[in-house]
């Protein structure tokens, strides 16, 4: 076999390792005692505990990825609100969940391109603006019929996509003045620290959701919300007795809900963050210096673990302006050059994440294969 310098890290479901020992102990002692009964393992009310503890919301519900919990929210806002309709920003990506399946083109929704099988219009109960557009999002919400804005704290599916000052602020008084839920996504943004950037930067979501790395990689996903989320919630089912349409027969097994607690207790480590964070710091700085050497007109972007290189000269204000950037050719030919010498990055623009297993050493590794590609492609592009 090949080793490598592994920094895609399975886009975020490998981020704290391939195979972190405490997960895979719980892995393999509770496949011993059975993987799945339909019914909450003992385990289930701990993890709701450390959950709570650790994101500050008091409700937890298992799915088995990002995508289900967010398909989960989705209904549930509506369900509470009594709303048709949702929001999300430009060039964001919530999973294989159909109703964000929307991009916006020349100031109009439209489907996703290449997206298959659909048979019903998106557009008609989703509205898209521009991540940091506070006025566009306003006016999408004045007509009260938004149940939902669910975004990511960051971009990053379409390259990183930071915040600008206020936004976040504005976000959430926008959608409490017209009676929007908020949910965060922090599948990928988990990158920030223990607690996520919800805690990071002290955001106040209805709704949080967190898939990918949350049980070491292995398929399961959570969702949490506030109380006032939870007597909506329940009133709304008092209301319509009978089958919800959510939630599956292995959601919450036992082999997922064990790995769970193994990654939350044993893994998703302060220790393991700080070592994380200030290696991605490393890493960016060098990419950084290595860039300027080249005399390359690019910037480095980073949210806590999670290190990107853009093909520009300033950092894009919308999924808009990050889908306009880059070079197709550049990208493909960077990618394979360091595939060749053994560095994995993302497949997809230049996205890397440092692992609690990440070194010094692995970080020079990958510094020094980018800087022979840079002097060996990008004078020839």
């Amino acid at each position: 076999g090949h080793a490598h310098a592994d920094f895609c890290l399975g886009d975020t479901g490998s981020m704290f390792g391939h195979a972190p020992p405490p997960v895979v102990a719980a892995i393999e002692a509770q496949a011993r005692r059975g993987m799945t009964a339909m019914m909450p393992s003992a385990l289930v009310p701990e993890v709701g505990r450390l959950l709570a503890e650790r994101f500050g919301l008091p409700w937890w519900q298992i799915a088995m990825t990002a995508s289900d919990a967010n398909r989960s929210v989705i209904r549930w806002a509506r369900a509470a609100t009594g709303r048709p309709n949702i929001l999300i920003f430009d060039g964001a990506y919530h999973g294989a969940v159909d109703d964000t399946h929307v991009r916006l083109r020349d100031g109009r929704p439209i489907l996703r391109p290449g997206l298959m099988g659909q048979v019903w219009d998106l557009t008609e109960h989703t509205r898209i603006v521009q991540f940091n557009d506070l006025a566009g999002l306003e006016a999408a919400l004045a007509d009260r019929s938004v149940a939902l804005v669910l975004t990511e704290p960051v971009m990053t599916n379409i390259g990183m996509v930071q915040p600008e000052p206020g936004f976040h602020t504005g976000l959430r008084d926008l959608t409490r003045k017209y009676g929007t839920l908020l949910a965060i996504d922090e599948t990928h943004t988990i990158s920030s620290g223990s607690g996520g950037y919800t805690r990071l930067a002290g955001l106040d979501p209805d709704f949080f959701v967190l898939g990918k790395p949350i049980a070491g990689g292995l398929p399961a996903a959570v969702w949490g919300f506030t109380d006032a989320l939870a007597s909506a919630m329940s009133a709304a089912r008092a209301a319509s007795p009978g089958y919800s349409g959510m939630g599956t027969t292995l959601t919450a097994n036992a082999l997922a809900v064990a790995a769970m607690h193994a990654a939350l207790t044993e893994v998703m480590t302060d220790a393991a963050y700080a070592h994380m964070i200030d290696l991605a710091a490393r890493l960016a700085a060098d990419l950084e210096a290595t860039i300027a050497r080249h005399g390359l007109p690019w910037v480095v972007t980073s949210i806590g673990a999670r290190v990107e290189f853009m093909l520009s000269p300033t950092r894009p204000r919308s999924g808009g302006e990050a889908a306009k950037i880059g070079d197709a050719e550049i990208e493909g030919a960077l990618r394979l050059h360091l595939l060749e010498r053994g560095v994995v990055i993302t497949p997809f623009h230049g996205m890397m994440l440092i692992a609690p297993t990440t070194t010094p050493a692995g970080v020079a590794r990958l510094v020094a294969a980018f800087d022979d590609a840079l002097a060996e492609i990008v004078p020839r592009a």
